[in-house]
């Protein structure tokens, strides 16, 4: 219960930041388009700089069992996430876009300054969101293009994914950064968490209002990403002991599951304009289940902590 309280009042303070960047935007000091220049600062600065800081630990057998159970979880929940996606889809009759939300979480932007605060172990949210960053270039961009092309160097050469290469190779081989860069990447890195939420606030306030409020589908999909999802999920989880492994299985395994819990991805809506979808219904999605997750992700973690 501590923890699920320690996470309500972290998304709370993320919460606030969402609506200071919308306040920007509706006091017209900014518009939504001066969102992508956050958005550039936060990919390709302040994310690759977390995960390099996150790999500057002792390499202990501890550490390095929990990394594998990271790494495996993410793939046996990513495999989960998209069979219940399909079948969601022929349920519910989900388009692209919906389809993609009930799949696809924010598991980077959220996540990891969630369990900075939280748990201080961000390099076990790296198994997670290199699987899920593979798949956005795979599996997500072929729900949304529908072509069979898929771009491997794009996917290899993206900037996330190097810097967690690089911060494994460092923790292999325990090559330590100077003090003053490594304490340079974690105050850089400390800023995930504003930025993002600055740019959700942004993005929310330039969408209609009452379109949002008045349609039952985004609700529906927000219902199935946030509630329903995660308690199958949870149920899973239960069931198959996977968190008294012994070691940080306990920790690892409650960070995957707090990554699965979270919003509709980010990526879903920047893939949205670049592929020709409906991006404005993919930013509403975004929003609210961001806004919605204050409430859904405490509880969500308090049910968690009580059943495992």
């Amino acid at each position: 219960m501590e923890t699920a309280l320690l996470l309500a009042g972290k998304i709370t303070e993320l919460t606030l930041i969402v609506l200071m960047g919308m306040a920007l935007v509706k006091f017209k000091l900014l518009n939504s388009e001066h969102s992508r220049t956050l958005s550039v600062i936060a990919l390709y600065l302040i994310s690759p700089s977390v995960m390099i800081h996150a790999f500057q630990i002792e390499n202990t057998p501890d550490i390095v069992d929990g990394l594998k159970l990271s790494v495996a979880l993410a793939v046996v929940f990513h495999i989960l996430l998209i069979a219940l996606g399909r079948l969601f889809k022929t349920l519910f009759k989900l388009d692209t876009l919906e389809h993609a939300a009930t799949v696809y979480t924010n598991s980077g932007n959220l996540i990891i300054p969630l369990v900075m605060s939280i748990f201080g172990w961000v390099i076990y949210t790296s198994g997670f969101i290199i699987v899920q960053m593979f798949l956005f270039w795979t599996h997500l961009r072929l729900l949304l293009c529908g072509r069979g092309n898929l771009a491997w160097k794009t996917v290899l050469t993206n900037i996330n994914i190097l810097s967690i290469f690089i911060g494994v190779f460092m923790f292999a081989f325990q090559i330590k950064l100077p003090h003053i860069i490594d304490n340079t990447l974690a105050t850089i890195g400390g800023m995930i968490g504003p930025v993002a939420m600055l740019v959700a606030g942004m993005l929310i306030a330039s969408l209609p209002l009452k379109e949002i409020v008045l349609s039952k589908r985004i609700y529906l999909v927000a219902f199935l990403r946030l509630i329903l999802i995660p308690l199958i999920l949870l149920v899973f989880v239960k069931v198959s002991g996977i968190a008294r492994l012994g070691g940080h299985s306990d920790t690892v395994v409650l960070i995957s599951f707090l990554a699965t819990v979270s919003p509709a991805a980010s990526t879903v809506t920047q893939m949205a304009m670049v592929y020709g979808q409906n991006a404005r219904k993919a930013s509403a999605i975004y929003g609210i289940t961001t806004l919605l997750c204050v409430i859904t992700m405490p509880l969500m973690i308090a049910l968690y902590q009580a059943m495992v």
